[in-house]
């Protein structure tokens, strides 16, 4: 035996072993002139042809070694494979050995400097034509495995048929497969370097199995042909900090069912034709989805996310999804996507320890382990890791023309002690708790965010006193536009869950958000997190026999929206649901049949009307001048009375609430202006449910100051309920 043949037995039995390094060594065409051969591995084939050239006879190759075929190819360029299998079927494709490099020296270099901003169009699976023949390129960041194939039902999922190349100083492997196309399902077997073999789902795939399968999907390119040339071009005024923004949280997969006798749950289709309707007739600006990332435990509601690229299959394909923002768009709804860049589940197919080592996540568990939610962290310090989330959150702002991302857990991110004990967590580079890399991160995206999607936003839930969230990134801020004020939150729902009679001992909590209400740009959260584990619905929030229970839900979302910030409302409180939120069920829409739960939807459908309608509700919501209490220390009534103002040509919109059942008349306060002010709302009208007390329609105001104001009116107040005046001028 020769050297050559002993280097070629010797690679022959490492490729069946499942670990040749370098396959281009072994496999595709070699030697020069009348001598050039080509080996191909083609393990439990009964015989494999060569053609060589367009028009040459078919000849049979020599199997050298168990599997390993070689034929002479000669001077001819073009070749491909004619292989019969033992149950007859004949398979005929070019060698996916014989093309040259996928991806271009720019690519890697902008991947490693975590400046790749289009990710999801190189890396995983995509569809290409090279040397004039279709395929599938395929290509994934692994640097520390020994071995990394592409698997699929192309080649039934053996991790020896398809071993890519690495190109090295980048950690990249890639393999164009010809004549694979849309639909083809496929892993990467990854030899890692901890000595394990384990098939991993693709990072960056587009398109994915319904779960519970695991495998990654050959989607089809992003083409998808958009008409919603007009919202795009206004959108940037939509989501100013002077207009009205009412968000409508959605769980997709338990908002509605489909018809039928699965009662499953709808799917893109079924929620553009159901969903976006209803939000635009509820007068709500925007539908704000909790993650539809693929993810494999429903349970977790999406947020434990393994395919930041890929839009869940429960609900159909990707171009279902650009569809579905298609309607929402041209039905004038803004689409905002809960996005998880802080942790990600540890599933053996994802992202933990992909290549044998911790690529993804931090060695250290004091960085690297959520220990509330059993998750893994993102070593956001490694510019491939901070580069592939950043491109993540582009591609749904850019490809699915996306308004805006809410970004998950943003408190868990800053602080490296967020949930640890002392001893239980690793200090920054300067010995402090903030955890430096992710501020980096956040800052670098908004900006980025800022520069390539013109009038989208980005909304931060984070439920801390860090500064600055919302401030510009050149004033040192973290750039986002919108923060979800959790003070608020906390503080309301604990006054409002208190008896009435205990009220007065606790009227600061009703308040005090006002202390702090331009200190950032907010957004009004009653989220899913409110009425889950425990917590009950919103309305089963509230004290009292079932009458005051719903008298105090329409007095509470009436000071929500009239509080200076933008709404956010999770599904099924618009219809006073009376059972915490079950993630596995459809909303109780019978509820509707009765009129006392079709009343508090009809609340929140008018209080959208008017929050759009009255200027001076929505247009200095970052404005201390849009605010000012007339009487905020009547604790001993439950009394509250302010004023919301627009620009100085907007009449005020004045709103008193009585957060006791006591009906209250002849209470006087003080008006911004003498005349006439037209009761335009009252939470406790009949058709809201409520018992129709109120002020005839109007109030007179005299000039007689009062409470700091030029005058004042005698009011009176129904109970549990808020009323809101606005002068007559402005109706007239």
């Amino acid at each position: 035996m020769t050297a050559n043949d002993t280097l070629l037995a010797g690679a022959a039995a490492a490729l069946l072993e499942g670990r040749l390094e370098d396959p281009f060594a072994l496999l595709g065409p070699h030697g020069e002139g009348a001598e050039r051969t080509v080996r191909t591995f083609q393990p439990g084939a009964e015989s494999v042809m060569l053609i060589a050239g367009d028009d040459s006879e078919p000849a049979a190759m020599d199997e050298v070694a168990p599997g390993v075929f070689v034929g002479t190819l000669g001077a001819r360029d073009s070749y491909r494979f004619r292989v019969v299998w033992p149950d007859g079927v004949v398979h005929e494709t070019e060698d996916p050995y014989c093309f040259g490099v996928i991806l271009g020296d720019l690519d890697l270099h902008l991947f490693a400097e975590g400046r790749h901003f289009d990710l999801a169009r190189i890396f995983g699976a995509n569809r290409r034509v090279m040397d004039g023949v279709p395929g599938v390129a395929f290509a994934v960041w692994a640097p520390n495995a020994r071995r990394v194939s592409v698997v699929g039902d192309f080649n039934g999922w053996d991790g020896r048929r398809h071993p890519m190349r690495l190109r090295h100083g980048a950690g990249i492997w890639e393999l164009f497969v010809p004549r694979l196309g849309t639909g083809e399902r496929y892993k990467f077997e990854v030899a890692g370097a901890d000595g394990g073999i384990v098939q991993k789902a693709d990072p960056v795939a587009r398109q994915t199995e319904a779960p519970p399968a695991t495998a990654s999907v050959v989607a089809d390119p992003p083409e998808y042909r958009w008409n919603d040339e007009d919202w795009m071009a206004e959108r940037a005024q939509r989501h100013a900090g002077d207009a009205p923004i009412s968000i409508y949280e959605v769980h997709a997969g338990s908002w509605m069912a489909a018809p039928g006798e699965q009662r499953e749950a709808l799917d893109w289709a079924g929620l553009a034709d159901r969903l976006i309707p209803y939000v635009a007739d509820m007068g709500f600006t925007h539908v704000e989805l909790l993650p539809i990332m693929e993810h494999p435990f429903g349970g977790s509601w999406g947020y434990q996310p393994l395919s930041q690229f890929a839009p869940s299959a429960r609900f159909g394909s990707p171009e279902d999804f650009a569809r579905f923002v298609d309607a929402a768009h041209r039905s004038g709804i803004g689409v905002i996507l809960d996005w998880v860049p802080a942790h990600f589940p540890t599933d053996p197919h994802g992202l933990a320890h992909f290549d044998g080592t911790h690529l993804y996540e931090h060695a250290d568990p004091r960085e690297g382990f959520h220990q509330d939610w059993n998750t893994l962290i993102y070593n956001l310090g490694r510019r491939e890791v901070s580069g592939f989330l950043l491109a993540s959150a582009l591609w749904w702002l850019e490809t699915f023309h996306i308004d805006g991302l809410r970004v998950d857990a943003v408190a868990s991110m800053l602080y490296r002690d967020y949930s640890r004990n002392a001893g239980e967590w690793v200090p920054n580079v300067h010995g402090g708790r903030e955890n430096l890399e992710s501020v980096s991160f956040l800052r670098h995206m908004n900006a980025v965010v800022a520069e390539r999607c013109p009038g989208a936003i980005t909304i931060a839930e984070e439920s801390t006193a860090w500064p600055g969230v919302t401030a510009p990134v050149t004033d040192g801020g973290l750039g986002f536009d919108y923060k979800w004020n959790m003070g608020w939150m906390h503080d309301t729902l604990q006054y409002i869950e208190h008896d009435p009679v205990h009220r007065r001992w606790h009227h600061d909590a009703f308040t005090f958000s006002l202390v702090y209400a331009y200190s950032e740009r907010f957004v009004l959260p009653i989220s899913h997190d409110e009425v889950v584990h425990g917590k009950g619905s919103l309305v089963g929030k509230m004290p009292g026999d079932e009458w005051r229970k719903r008298a105090n839900l329409r007095a509470y979302l009436s000071f929500m929206w009239t509080h200076p910030g933008k709404k956010l409302l999770f599904m099924g409180c618009e219809l006073g649901q009376e059972t915490e939120w079950n993630h596995d069920a459809p909303l109780p829409w019978d509820l509707l049949d009765d009129p006392r739960h079709a009343g508090i939807q009809r609340l929140v459908r008018d209080l959208n009307r008017l929050y759009a309608e009255q200027p001076a509700l929505h247009r200095r919501d970052t404005d201390p001048g849009g605010f000012t209490w007339i009487v905020g220390d009547d604790a001993d009534n439950s009394v509250f009375t302010f004023a919301r103002f627009g620009d100085d040509d907007d009449v005020p919109v004045v709103v008193l609430l009585n957060l006791t059942p006591e009906p209250r008349t002849g209470y006087r306060t003080g008006m911004p202006r003498g005349g006439r002010w037209v009761e335009i709302f009252n939470s406790d009208a009949d058709l809201y449910g409520g018992s129709n007390f109120g002020n005839g329609g109007a109030v007179e105001a005299a000039d007689e100051p009062l409470h700091g104001q030029p005058a004042s009116a005698s009011v009176t107040l129904p109970p549990l309920a808020a009323i809101f005046l606005c002068h007559d001028e402005v109706l007239a």
